[in-house]
Order: structure tokens, then C-alpha cells, then sequence
């Protein structure tokens, strides 16, 4: 009987070490995300409401600069969270938010177009377009009355490359690639309601 039992044991040990190591070579082999970084974040109150600014220093790689040339649409997303501690239960979120870009070639116009929501801007160069992309600004996230003044909150923002929504070949490539994994880690910082108004 003890040595069924010791031999259950060394078995379990030495399956949980091949379970283990086969995770951290998985781990070992998904793609970073891209050498984006937020270079710049602030909150600050406007007329309508507390919006954030950013630029982000990102840059597309050949490959994703081949695909808009020949009309395959890129699709970014800024995301955002604003946060507020609590030490008797988890953080309560005050507002989650998301942006969506959506950069394209004309042919015909022999132009890249920049679409924002219902906004459209076009450019004569990908460089123009992505350089605008990535500056964000007023971009409201929440309205005045909804912080209290003087209450520190906690904000989060990062920025990727959305491979969802490329057309179903594209995506099937995009599964493991570095070329295709592009964006920020979130950038967090503190923010306190009500200072420079």
C-alpha cells in the first residue's frame, strides 16, 4: 500500500512539472505587443465634461503599411478606465470607454482616410494618418458632475491594433504574429478631480 501511494505522489509531482513547463513554453512563444508606448496622458475638465489627451508613439511595420496599400482596412482601439479605490470592497469603475480608428486607402482619391465614430479626415500620406491617430485629443470620458472634487481616481489607458475585425484571411494570419500584434501596455496614473478648474 505505501508504495502505490508514493508512487501516485512521484507520478502527480512529475505531471504537474510537465504541465507546468508546457505553460511556460506557451507562454514562451505568444507574440509581445508591439514597441508602442504612451509617451503622454493627462485628464482635464472642459466645458461638457473631464476629457483625456494622449500621444502614442507607435509605428506600423511593413507588413501592416503593404496592407492598407493594397485596400485592407486597419482597425485601432484606445481604451480607457477610470477607477475609484475603495478599502471595504473592489475599485469601483466610474467609466470604461473605447475609441475606435479605422485607417484606409483610396485608390481611386489616391488618399488614406481616417474614421473616428461618424468623423472622417483624409491625407495624402499613411504617415499624416497615422501621425494624427495617435495624438489623441478632447476625448470626453466622463461628465463634470460625476467626480467629486478633491477625490483622487485611478485612469488607465492603452492602445492597440484590433485584428477582429480584418477580413477572415487576414485574421487566420494575424493568429501567432508578431507583424500583426501591435499596440501599448496600459499606462496608469493618478488623477485628482477638480485641480486646475
Amino acid at each position: 500500500m505505501t508504495v502505490s501511494f508514493t508512487r501516485f505522489f512521484a507520478s502527480t509531482a512529475s505531471r504537474s512539472r510537465a504541465a507546468l513547463l508546457a505553460v511556460l513554453l506557451a507562454m514562451a512563444t505568444l507574440p509581445a505587443l508591439g514597441e508602442g508606448r504612451i509617451s503622454y496622458a493627462e485628464i482635464v475638465p472642459s466645458e461638457e465634461g473631464y476629457v483625456v489627451n494622449a500621444d502614442i508613439d507607435l509605428d506600423l511595420n511593413p507588413r501592416l503599411v503593404d496592407a492598407v496599400a493594397r485596400g485592407v482596412s486597419l482597425y485601432f482601439t484606445a481604451d480607457f478606465v477610470l477607477e475609484r479605490a475603495r478599502w471595504y470592497w473592489l475599485d469601483q469603475v466610474i467609466a470604461e470607454r473605447s475609441l475606435d480608428f479605422r485607417l484606409s486607402y483610396h485608390a481611386i482619391s489616391r488618399s488614406y482616410r481616417l474614421s473616428v465614430g461618424n468623423f472622417h479626415q483624409s491625407f495624402d500620406t499613411l504617415d499624416a494618418a497615422v501621425r494624427t491617430m495617435l495624438r489623441i485629443r478632447s476625448w470626453q470620458i466622463v461628465p463634470i458632475d460625476e467626480l467629486e472634487p478633491g477625490v483622487s481616481y485611478s485612469a488607465a489607458l492603452r492602445f492597440q491594433f484590433d485584428t477582429s475585425l480584418l477580413p477572415k484571411p487576414f485574421q487566420v494570419t494575424a493568429i501567432g504574429s508578431r507583424d500583426w500584434n501591435l499596440g501599448t501596455d496600459w499606462l496608469h496614473w493618478t488623477f485628482l478631480a477638480g485641480a486646475g478648474r
